[in-house]
């Protein structure tokens, strides 16, 4: 048999040179590298003894179990696409994700996984797999049909994933075989280097983000020790990061707030910690000020997205007082990372000013699953194009003012209103515990401020004073018309904030007004 190389080879072999090396830990359950390996080889030849061949659409819900990559590695060393579902997205996108992946096989986690997931798998009319007992069909880690050769035979593997849906409805993402090739050198050449410490990370991005993927993968690529968390609280992960000696861990702004309203924050111990990445939306400089007085300078701002995963990156963030506004910045393009700013008609704008991010990287993705016209209109001449609106500064450090769906078109100036700076501000007054705003109808000026706030615990201030507060910092154009205090701000299923659910608030509790977005 041809057995056609994919990094899933290379990754065996480094896994087999780990041995008994610590390798995955999800609450009490902890896996060596070689047992790692073995169930890699086993849920493979499970696979290809039940029907799947290379090339197949292997469509997979599950949430964020310790299995999570071994699956990704054994449908990939079978040369297999894998489709991964969100599951915490709606019921309509998710069926539409199941019809157009046009699967061959499902695999599906009855631990986590309900009703619609049984559904699903009663639908399609293609094998069934399970992650465990209780499930439609065979459990994928109780099946043992021997560990023969299986392989590629010649099919490259990929992952399609959903996008955030920040925008609105998730695009589907195609990573191709060179991503994961480019997420392996990257594991070999920059994290074995000299003075890097062997990871011991803690996830809580599943394998259906992109940041799921890469983090999973580069910990696992270098023998690091990956944690899995599948029910975080910010309680839990404090006392993880102790307990475990955690060195490497990654929160959404939103994550990073609620632990540091947390009561042990200020005294958990992080005095190992090399990493502390804070991603997926601009964190509020306030609360970058608070978590360095904690922790020291062991905080790492990290900019990227689906369609190209690491752009850019912060490391050691210090309230540096030569660079006071640098706390705002996404840092520097990372590795092979390649970021420019242009203009409505696609070229380079100058340092300080404003347009849209484009960016070039070995991790960009391969397009949209099935979309071409969106696709030729994202991935240009090999440029991503973010729709996020940012400038770079003369030293090349990239500062990111907002998603160009959520700039604040008014009509009294010839100048947007972005979201980023008013909630900078507004989040800096020391009785707020975190802010979003959106733009809203308004028949005179188009559209004008309304800002959420989630107050801190007996605070006393009105929104008029915030919305002065933020006219004397930034000016009038940026005040918020209106400001309405909330217990807490909407998420996505990536820990970000809705904005989108902001939105549909807003028209709902305004009938007579239509708000776009």
């Amino acid at each position: 048999m041809d057995i056609a190389p994919t990094y899933v080879t290379r990754a065996l072999e480094l896994f087999a040179d780990y041995g008994e090396r610590e390798a995955l830990v999800q609450d009490d359950r902890r896996l060596s590298y070689r047992e790692l390996r073995d169930l890699v080889l086993r849920m493979a030849a499970a696979l290809r003894a039940f029907g799947v061949r290379p090339g197949s659409h292997i469509l997979i819900m599950v949430a964020n179990p310790l299995e999570g990559p071994i699956l990704q590695l054994a449908v990939h060393l079978l040369g297999c696409r894998s489709f991964w579902v969100a599951p915490h997205t709606g019921r309509h996108e998710i069926l539409d994700h199941v019809r157009r992946s046009a699967a061959d096989a499902f695999v599906y986690d009855p631990r986590t996984q309900g009703q619609l997931a049984e559904e699903i798998g009663t639908s399609l009319g293609v094998p069934v797999f399970c992650l465990g007992p209780g499930g439609l069909g065979p459990d994928l880690l109780a099946e043992r049909v021997g560990t023969g050769e299986v392989g590629a035979e010649g099919h490259e593997p990929e992952a399609v994933l959903q996008s955030s849906g920040t925008t609105g409805t998730p695009k589907l993402v195609r990573l191709p075989h060179s991503y994961f090739r480019r997420v392996l050198a990257i594991a070999e050449q920059q994290f074995t280097s000299a003075g890097a410490p062997l990871l011991r990370h803690l996830s809580s991005s599943p394998m259906w983000l992109a940041s799921g993927q890469i983090t999973a993968f580069v910990n696992l690529f270098t023998g690091g020790v990956l944690f899995l968390d599948d029910a975080w609280t910010p309680g839990k992960f404090l006392a993880t990061i102790e307990r475990e000696r955690i060195n490497s861990t990654f929160v959404t702004p939103p994550m990073l707030y609620e632990v540091l309203d947390h009561p042990a924050a200020a005294t958990t111990d992080l005095s190992h910690m090399f990493m502390f990445n804070v991603g997926a939306g601009p964190a509020a400089p306030s609360r970058l000020r608070q978590a360095i007085g904690y922790w020291g300078p062991v905080i790492r701002v990290v900019y990227g997205l689906a369609e190209s995963v690491v752009t850019t990156a912060l490391p050691g963030l210090t309230d540096d007082p030569a660079h006071p506004d640098r706390i705002r910045s996404a840092g520097t393009p990372y590795g092979d990372v390649r970021v420019e700013i242009r203009d409505e008609d696609g070229n380079p704008a100058p340092a300080g000013v404003d347009g849209e991010i484009w960016v070039s990287s070995g991790l960009n993705f391969a397009g949209y699953w099935d979309e071409p016209e969106l696709t030729a209109s994202t991935l240009v001449d090999g440029w991503v194009r973010t729709q996020d609106i940012g400038h770079l500064d003369e030293d090349g450090f990239l500062y990111i003012v907002d998603r160009r769906t959520d700039m604040i078109i008014t009509r009294r100036t010839a100048w947007n209103v972005y979201s980023r700076p008013i909630e900078d501000v507004l989040a800096a007054h020391p009785q707020v515990r975190a802010a979003a705003v959106i733009g809203v109808p308004d028949p005179v000026d188009g559209e004008v401020v309304h800002a959420y706030v989630v107050p801190a615990p007996a605070a006393t201030v009105t929104g008029e004073e915030l919305a002065a507060t933020v006219g004397t910092e930034l000016n009038e154009m940026w005040q918020p018309r209106t400001v309405e205090f909330v217990d807490a701000l909407p998420l996505t299923r990536a820990n970000k904030i809705d904005k989108k659910a902001l939105r549909a608030r807003y028209a709902a509790e305004h009938p007579a007004v239509e708000i776009g977005g």
